[in-house]
This record gives structure tokens, sequence and C-alpha cells, in this order.
């Protein structure tokens, strides 16, 4: 069943023109992620096709039996509003259907009769349908699993991280058959995203979404819709088949330029000459010549780009902190933390938001004072401190002015430097977006000139506070290339597992009450680690339980376990075995998928069974991992 269709939509901002004439449609069950570059109408768009804003030109039509919701990247809330009058006063569908059951009800009481007997029957029904009879119960579960616990809550306390959170909670409450969602992961926490992953993926929700988060993607989305050069490409399956095809399309298209460039270099000299006598073949040869010349400016693909500023020369004593604490209003966040900073090391962080992740960055650059404990700077430590809240440029400067104020040139190696101009083509900001002023540059487009503004000073410790918001992953990969190659110290924030995967040595985990634990590995691996803790915690837990009743006294002499026994040994080799096969069935699985063959079933199916595999591979291993402690 065909649930959108969009022809021809165009949309241009006076001069720049964000999309044209682009076409597209979504049928049910598609879970479609949208991907391009800061600035390019993403936002835009989806604002068209849920009815905010309005195309050009074009149209699009979206199935009158179907109901929507559309998630803004920036929620906007009537901010004299407590939490609760929100719902109270909001115009969901699932509410409308409870006022016309209340009406219903009262009517009757007043007369009854057939008539109003069938009016409360055709309520119940809806109440049954659309699953309104505890919805009261269900807006105070999503509340609480967003964070949102006192709803009493005047809107305008909220920062902004709790009414992204909350929007959320709003968009999801009526099940509607069909979502826009905006940057969804953005200012939740690592166990939020992972909540929302698994409701988008196993929901029969139709959906589009703009996100940066690549496993989110991998993980809730079947298709991704790329959009380019105001064109639309779509790609069906998953986010390594997208990297592969767009390979493809881009090698295509750059021979296609190349070719149209060298018949070009050839034909120039002609055009220059050009034969007084306008024949049918000259004309023809200067038509061919002008489409051949629109080819070879057509530019052309993407850069590949990189982040190569120098770093400051650092020192053998970096950084050292020695017992250091931190509470407010009776809440412990940091409690006698110690760590020596050794050189070059990357370090994740991760926690529940408000757990006190940032306050250990503002202690750290001397922002925010410890309450005890001790922070010791080696003296050629220099911080670029990329901060959440850190946007605040005078919006009436151009783009250029704000970097030149820092800095005439870049240092990017050894006597080398390049003007500011060339620094910001590197990062995808054109010479004709360098002179627009900072007003005019979208949520992505700020933020990274934010973080040009951290780099252009070669920093030797970088500290990033939630660096991945609102960028794209074109620029995101590019980041990641720069800091896998930094020579400095690192600290991360950042609810994007990619980025920690590919990045950290170790992470500092949140733990709460003040507690932080130092994991060596990345994100993936601590997760992994956690599950078979609590796999092991609970297998002690049943068969403690199991003992109970029990009065044969322990022996007080018994022995630890040492090794495997014949039994055990046996499962041991045919646990290897089957994580072998179930391997190789999960390789083959991702190759159909990643075909672009499937139908719409099938690509379900095939989704389905790579999912079991998955957690069935988790449990097999962990006993594995079990087994292999006593092994000989």
């Amino acid at each position: 069943m065909n649930y959108l269709s969009a022809e021809n939509l165009s949309k241009h901002y006076g001069e720049l023109i964000l999309f044209e004439n682009i076409s597209f449609g979504l049928n049910k069950g598609d879970k479609v992620a949208l991907i391009a570059r800061n600035g390019t109408g993403k936002s835009s768009l989806l604002k068209i096709i849920a009815g905010l804003d309005t195309p050009d030109d074009g149209s699009y039509i979206i199935n009158k039996d179907i109901s929507f919701a559309f998630l803004s990247q920036q929620p906007e809330f009537d901010d004299e509003l407590t939490i609760d009058q929100l719902f109270e006063t909001s115009h969901s569908k699932t509410l409308q259907i409870i006022r016309n059951y209340e009406a219903a009800i009262e009517k009757q009481t007043e007369n009854y009769n057939n008539q109003t007997q069938a009016e409360v029957d055709k309520a119940s029904e809806m109440m049954d349908r659309f699953d309104a009879w505890d919805y009261e119960e269900r807006v105070k579960q999503m509340l609480s699993r967003f964070g949102l616990h006192d709803t009493g809550q005047s809107i305008k306390l909220l920062s902004g991280g709790q009414k992204k959170r909350l929007a959320l909670a709003f968009t999801l409450l009526d099940k509607p058959d069909m979502l826009f969602l905006d940057e969804p992961t953005n200012h939740l926490d690592i166990n939020m995203i992972e909540w929302l992953e698994e409701y988008l993926s196993s929901s029969a929700t139709t959906l589009l979404m703009v996100t940066h988060d690549r496993y989110f993607l991998d993980k809730v989305c079947n298709s991704i819709m790329e959009m380019t050069r105001g064109n639309i490409y779509t790609y069906r399956g998953n986010y390594a088949y997208f990297l592969e095809k767009k390979a493809e399309r881009q090698a295509s298209e750059q021979k296609s330029i190349d070719t149209a460039r060298n018949f070009v270099r050839k034909e120039i000299d002609w055009m220059r000459r050009m034969p007084k006598a306008r024949t049918t073949k000259s004309k023809s040869r200067i038509d061919s010549f002008y489409k051949k010349e629109e080819i070879a400016k057509s530019g052309i693909t993407d850069r590949q780009l990189k982040f190569d500023v120098q770093a400051k020369r650092i020192g053998n004593k970096i950084l050292e902190l020695k017992n250091v604490s931190k509470s407010y209003g009776g809440k412990h966040l940091i409690n006698n933390l110690s760590y020596t900073f050794k050189k070059g090391e990357k370090i994740g962080i991760v926690g529940a938001n408000g757990c006190g992740k940032s306050t250990l960055l503002n202690i750290i650059t001397a922002q925010t004072e410890a309450d005890s404990g001790s922070i010791t700077k080696g003296e050629t430590i220099s911080y670029g401190y990329y901060r959440q809240d850190g946007l605040k440029f005078d919006k009436n400067k151009k783009v250029i002015d704000i970097l030149s104020d820092i800095a005439e040139v870049v240092k990017i190696g050894k006597n080398q430097t390049i003007s500011v101009s060339s620094f910001l083509t590197h990062f995808l900001f054109e010479p004709k977006v360098q002179n627009n002023y900072v007003y005019t540059l979208s949520g992505g487009e700020l933020r990274r000139l934010y973080l040009l503004t951290v780099l252009i000073k070669s920093p030797n410790f970088l500290i990033l506070d939630e660096p991945t918001n609102d960028l794209d992953i074109e620029t995101l990969n590019i980041l990641e290339d720069f800091l896998a190659s930094y020579p400095g110290c690192v600290i991360l924030v950042s609810h994007d597992r990619y980025l920690m995967d590919k990045l950290v040595d170790h992470i500092f985990i949140f733990k709460g009450e003040g507690e932080i634990k130092d994991f060596y590995g990345n994100y993936t691996e601590y997760q992994f680690e956690q599950k078979r803790l609590e796999k092991q915690e609970k297998k002690i837990k049943t068969e403690g339980e199991k003992q109970e009743g029990k009065q044969s006294p322990k022996r007080e002499n018994e022995k630890p376990k040492t090794r495997l026994t014949f039994k055990e040994n046996l499962e041991h080799k045919q646990l290897e075995q089957d994580i072998a096969e179930l391997e190789n069935e999960k390789a083959k699985l991702e190759d159909k998928l990643n075909s672009g063959k499937l139908d719409y079933d099938d690509l379900e199916k095939t989704s389905i069974r790579v999912s079991e595999i998955i957690d069935i591979l988790d449990d097999k291993t962990l006993r594995w991992m079990e087994l292999e402690e006593f092994k000989d």
C-alpha cells in the first residue's frame, strides 16, 4: 500500500537551491533514512511533507486513511504550560477519541435510547482500536522512559534536550501509521537510544527519518535515501550497501565528467576560432560543446577531505586528577576520581543524562571548581573545548570573519600554513558560502563552524562534548579520520556508538551516585561484557534459589572449579561449531540484504532472521566465554 507520493518537489531560499524536481514514495512498512550534507534541505523536505512548509514547485499526497506524526529537530512548545497541561490540551488523535467516548457516555446518561447506545458502541470500538483505555498510564510510562518524571513542571524550565525528549514521547504516544523524525537521537543518552532503536525496529510504523547515527540507521532502516546536488538516490539495503553503491555511482559520474572534460579541452580551441559559416554541422558541434561543458562543470564528485590541523607540542606531564569530588544539592556526581592521562590516549565518556559528564569536563578545564581533590595540568597543555552550548556567534557576521578573528592563517603541518578561506573550503564551506552571514547557516553548518573555531587554535588536548549532534555523516567521517590520526589527547562525550567504537582506547562509565568505572575497550566491548556479567549473575541467582530449602551442608573444603567436566568439554566444542555455522549463515543473509534484489516481504523476513542470529550468537558466545575460562 502506498503511503506517500512526492512528485517534482523544489525548494529555494533566494538564490540558494535546496532541492529541485525530486520525486520519491513511501510504501507501508518502509523504514527509510534520509541522509545528505548539512544545509541541503533535509529538514525542509520533512517539514514540507508534514504540512508545516510549502514547496516552491511540485506536489505530494499522503494516503487519507493513515495517521502520521512529525518530530522536529528543534521542537517548539507553549512555554507557559506544564507537561501535564500540554498533554491535556493536545490535539492528539487518541485524546480526541477519549473525549468522544466521554461525550457519548454523558449523552447516554442524559437520554438513554438506541441512538445514544449506538454512539457509545461506536466510541467504545474506537477506544479498542486505538488502545485508548490505558492512555494515561501510557503517557506516564513514556514520559518516565524519557526521564521526564516531574509532569507538573513548567515547559519553560526544561533544557533543550528535555524538550526534545518530551517531543519524542509526544510523537510516539498515538502510535501513528507513519513517522517523520528529524534527528531523533540528538540529546538522548545511549540507553534511551537503544530503547528507541528496539521500539522502532520492532514496530510496524512506516518511517522516514533524518539521522547521522549509523548503528541506529542500520538497526532500524531497510532503505537509505541520499539527497545530493539536488537529486535523490535510493538504496535498498543497509549502511554498508549504501557506501558500496554510492562509491560505484560516484565512479561512474566521475568517468562521465572526465570524458566531458577531455572533449571540452579538444573543442575549446575550435570554439575560439568558431567558423563564420553557421552550417548545420557546425551548429550541432557547438550545441554538443555546451552540453559537454555543462557536464564537465557539474563537479564533480564529493571531495575526500581531511582534518589535518597541526597540534601544539605536548610535554611529558599531561593532566593528573587526584581524589576529585563534586556534588550539587546533595547529589553526588563525581566521587574521589583519580586518573593520570597519558600521551595520545583517547577516552570516551558515557552515562545517563544529568549524571555529571559535562561537569567533569568543566572541572578539567577550570570552568567549574571541584568540591575536593586536585587537578594538575602540564605546562604545555592547550585545551580545545567543544561545548554542547558553545554556539554563541554574532549572527550578523560573515562566516569567514568568524575564523579570521581568531587567526589569519592556519597551520596544517610543519612550517606549512593555508589561508582561512582554504581552511573553510576544506571543511565543506564553499567560497560563495564563506561570505554569507552566519544567520543563513543550518544547525549542522553552525556546529561544523563551531568545531573549526576549536581546531583552528591547534590544541593538543581535545575535549569534545557531544560533537556529533546535527552533523551530517560526511562530516562525521572526516572528523573520525582526523581524530584517529590526531597526536594529542582526546576526551569524547558522545552517544554515537559508531564513533566510540572507532576511536576510543577505553571508557569512563558514569554509573550514578558519583561512581565512575574505567573500562579498557570500546563501547560494544563494554556492552558485551555487561551482558556476560548480567547472564552470569542471573545464573548464580537461579542456582542459589534452587539450593534454597536443601538441608545438605556446604562442604568446608570444597575446591573452586579449575577445569571443565567431560560433558562441558563436549559443550565447548559444540559451541565453537555452532558459532561458526551461525556466523556463516549471518554473512550469507547480510549479502542477500545488501544485494538490493529482495522484495519487501523477503527483506523483512531476512532482517528478522539476522536479528535472531545475532541474539543467539550473543548467548552462545557468552556461554563459550564462561567455559573458555576453565579450558585446559
